[in-house]
């Protein structure tokens, strides 16, 4: 069997800030309430997503990955992570704001969690009009000012908060300090990681169990990168049916494609996996005479092998593009 496009069945996670935007934004169709994170290409050991479409119909990422292996996930990613698929894709719902949180280098999350660390970025698709992101810090601080704030409750007086819409975009990488505020729903490219130290709460109680969520100030302190940046909203260019870079890392690129008609990818290259997030519109994509529909709020894989494949939107689209 050869390898196609892949769609996967996501995953929902209940969170206790989680809210509806999942099902009535993005038609995910999760059942129950509090539906904060659908998560759409994953390999995290216990979540692992399965094929929703074609032959390979309820095979998982990790079992793909090791049968198919630079095929799928491209030469140089597989020579540098084996079979371990580098990317976890999610889109995230917060009707209440998230918890303020850091995550730890890929050295440190390696020695203390076996992991990689956790790289991110965001892209906003909808926002409340009040709607904050809060990423770094307001003013330069080292670690003992820093625990003074937290020691006396305080450390929201020196977060970073930024007026957030639809279309802006962050890089968080790690160390940085960081938390998605109520009424942002967004699509999050990461590492393959669930290592998140939270710093502060709000006293909430988490109604599943009834006790407020664990802190992890001291993991926290000896990662937390206290350098203020100028500006933390990520500029793009906006061009049609090109490429438009969005944020690259060592660790992923993402562009973003803003498609008013046919196109044609070549990825001849880039000797890596692409995956596209639709987040406006819908399009088709052809593979060998074969079309995939991609829809907002879905997300697709293309195998590294494919190297030549077609976009036409049905109507204006927007799509990110993700590869390594």
């Amino acid at each position: 069997m050869n390898l196609y496009p892949l769609k996967f069945t996501p995953i929902s996670k209940y969170r206790l800030w989680g809210g509806n935007k999942l099902n009535t934004v993005l038609n995910k169709g999760f059942k129950g309430d509090n539906n904060g994170e659908s998560w759409e290409i994953s390999d995290v050991k216990g979540d692992e997503t399965k094929v929703a479409n074609g032959e390979f119909f309820g095979k998982t990422l990790k079992e793909l990955s090791e049968q198919f292996k630079g095929q799928l996930l491209g030469n140089n990613v597989y020579k540098t992570f084996g079979t371990e698929f580098p990317l976890l894709i999610k889109f995230i719902d917060a009707k209440t704001p998230l918890s303020i949180q850091v995550h730890p280098h890929d050295h440190i999350a390696k020695e203390c969690h076996d992991s990689f660390g956790k790289n991110e970025m965001w892209y906003i698709m909808d926002a409340d009009d009040s709607a904050e992101i809060i990423v770094g810090f307001n003013k330069q601080l080292d670690k003992n000012s820093y625990s003074k704030y937290l020691e006396n409750n305080k450390v929201l007086e020196v977060l970073n908060s930024v007026k957030t819409k639809a279309g802006d975009a962050f890089n968080i990488p790690t160390g940085r300090v960081h938390a998605i505020g109520s009424g942002v729903l967004l699509a999050e490219i990461q590492q393959t990681s669930d290592i998140t130290y939270r710093i502060y709460d709000y006293d909430r109680v988490d109604k599943t169990t009834g006790e407020k969520r664990e802190l992890h100030n001291d993991l926290a302190l000896d990662v937390l990168d206290f350098e203020v940046q100028e500006a933390y909203t990520t500029a793009y260019k906006t061009e049609s049916n090109v490429s438009n870079k969005l944020i690259h890392t060592p660790y992923f690129k993402t562009n973003i494609i803003y498609l008013t008609k046919e196109i044609n990818k070549d990825y001849s290259k880039i000797d890596s996996f692409v995956i596209y997030i639709c987040t406006e519109g819908c399009l088709e994509i052809t593979v060998d005479n074969a079309n995939y529909s991609l829809a907002k709020g879905e997300s697709i894989l293309i195998p590294a092998i494919i190297n030549q494949l077609k976009l036409t939107p049905q109507k204006e689209s927007k799509i990110l593009e993700v590869y390594y």
